[in-house]
């Protein structure tokens, strides 16, 4: 059988007179080469043989900068064909120039912002994978389908025809009621039915916000690491990002104020941050709610897994302290049911309601009605409630077991953060640690984590791995941190 010809790459720039190992500069060109692009996904290399002799080297430091990108998962190598780009990387990954995903990079003068125009591209295979430790996933196992099932026949049985028409752009309206009774009760979120608009998740919730209430290059506060969902939604509005540290409190609004103290809005997720997962303090509340009062300022409030807590009662929303009408209240259904149900909801001050009611006609005109209906059946009924506490037990189980395992199998090499709350924790890794590469390679191997890097907007701060418990048994979880370690030791 008759051999491919030889693949081509692009021309990697060898200096000799670096202390730099040549393996180590082709291994560092390669790797930039398919981060960056110039090599995608299937693409053929020149054989080793080749490679060396048009760079006019030794066969052995070509030879180790593959076997270092086919371990770490950009190359693959296939008998008697070659090596080619990784069919696990997209087609185009993000542009690794300005920050390298995992590494430090040189801090600049003045707040941290994104470029308007630039969304994030970073290659993303740890989403193409449902079970251990996908992020984001709640227990579909758990969720009570026959139930579910049950009120969506009942509903598309007696769907009325003016329930298949053109409906009200805010929402069904007997579903805003019930969660104008829910978060009353649960999230003390003061609002009425006629506040609510149901949308299709927190991110169209922080889009519709965005356009509404932001003109291009307006400044907005973004927590730093914060979520990515959020950042490129706000992008997407024309707003300009401020990357404002955390700590132990949350968001640091004295640091938020350095920055750019005329920003026209703040995005945060107090009760439990993502993805480090601290509480914002009452002392910080405070101070974000005054700066938002003296600079005619919105807070965009995403309550973020609050109804799952472990260690506490669910902690109070920024809402509730809200006297001013500053701030936007952000929820989903996402996580605490399933993803596809695709509702949310978005708490309005009363005097925006018109024109973000009008941003959201033009968006979609309305959110469809019958899954929305039977939300409301599934609320009423009290089915949401029991399900609500049954989660609860799993998931602190699943935690429990996971931590433990963390624990034993990686001890002092890694610290564990934001297990108090949600279906999430994050696994601090050693400050030379590449989370990115980390994340890759453990997606090969049909794990995903989220390597903390993506989470920055700015310079890259200490590296790590977020993990979910949501999806995996816990007799399950033991296994799959063996599975880590052994990825993380390679």
């Amino acid at each position: 059988m008759k051999r491919p010809p030889d693949g081509l790459g692009p021309i990697i720039a060898l200096d000799r007179r670096l202390a730099k190992p040549l393996h180590r500069q082709l291994y560092d060109g390669y790797r930039e080469a398919i981060l960056d692009g110039r090599l995608r996904p299937g693409q053929r290399l020149p054989s080793t043989r080749t490679l060396a002799h048009d760079l006019q080297i030794s066969r052995i430091p070509v030879v180790t900068a593959f076997e270092q990108l086919i371990a770490e998962g950009y190359l693959d190598s296939r008998v008697g064909a070659g090596s080619f780009v990784s069919s696990a990387l997209p087609e185009q990954a993000w542009s690794r120039a300005e920050h390298p995903p995992g590494t430090g990079a040189a801090p600049r003068a003045g707040p941290r912002r994104l470029p308007r125009d630039r969304l994030p591209r970073l290659a993303a295979p740890w989403h193409d994978h449902s079970g251990a430790f996908r992020v984001s996933q709640p227990a579909l196992d758990e969720f009570p389908a026959e139930v579910w099932a049950r009120l969506v026949a009942r509903r598309a049985r007696l769907l009325p025809r003016r329930q298949m028409t053109y409906s009200d752009p805010m929402g069904f309206a007997p579903l805003r009621e019930a969660l104008a009774d829910y978060l009353g009760t649960v999230r003390s979120v003061r609002c009425t039915a006629q506040q609510i608009m149901i949308v299709s998740g927190s991110q169209q919730a922080v889009a519709v916000a965005g356009h509404a209430l932001l003109e291009p290059g307006d400044a907005v506060w973004l927590e730093e690491p914060g979520y990515p969902g959020a950042r490129d939604a706000l992008t997407l509005a024309g707003a300009r990002m401020v990357a404002v540290p955390i700590d132990d409190e949350g968001l640091d609004v004295a640091a938020g104020m350095a920055r750019c103290k005329t920003a026209r809005a703040a995005y945060v997720t107090p009760s439990h941050q993502y993805p480090l997962g601290m509480i914002m303090s009452a002392s910080r509340r405070l101070q974000l709610l005054d700066w938002a009062r003296r600079r005619g300022a919105w807070l965009l409030e995403d309550d973020y897994d609050s109804e799952y807590r472990y260690d506490t009662q669910p902690i109070a929303s920024l809402h509730g302290l809200d006297t001013d009408q500053r701030v936007l209240y952000i929820g989903t259904f996402s996580k605490v049911l399933f993803p596809a149900l695709r509702v949310g909801y978005l708490v309005i001050p009363t005097d925006l309601v018109p024109r973000l009611r009008k941003i959201r006609d033009a968006m979609d005109i309305f959110p469809a009605t019958l899954y929305q209906a039977v939300l409301h059946d599934f609320l009423r009924g009290g089915h949401f409630a029991r399900h609500l506490r049954r989660m609860r037990a799993v998931y602190a189980e699943r935690r429990r077991v996971l931590v433990s395992s963390i624990e034993r199998e990686l001890g002092d090499s890694v610290r564990i953060a934001g297990d108090r709350a949600g279906f999430h924790l994050v696994v601090l890794l050693p400050p030379d640690a590449r989370d990115y590469d980390i994340a890759v390679r453990a997606a090969r191997s049909g794990i995903s984590v989220i390597p903390l890097s993506t989470c920055y907007a700015g310079p890259r701060s200490r590296p790590g791995l977020v993990l979910g418990y949501g999806p995996t048994r816990a007799t399950e979880i033991p296994d799959a941190v063996r599975r880590l370690k052994t990825i993380l030791r390679a």
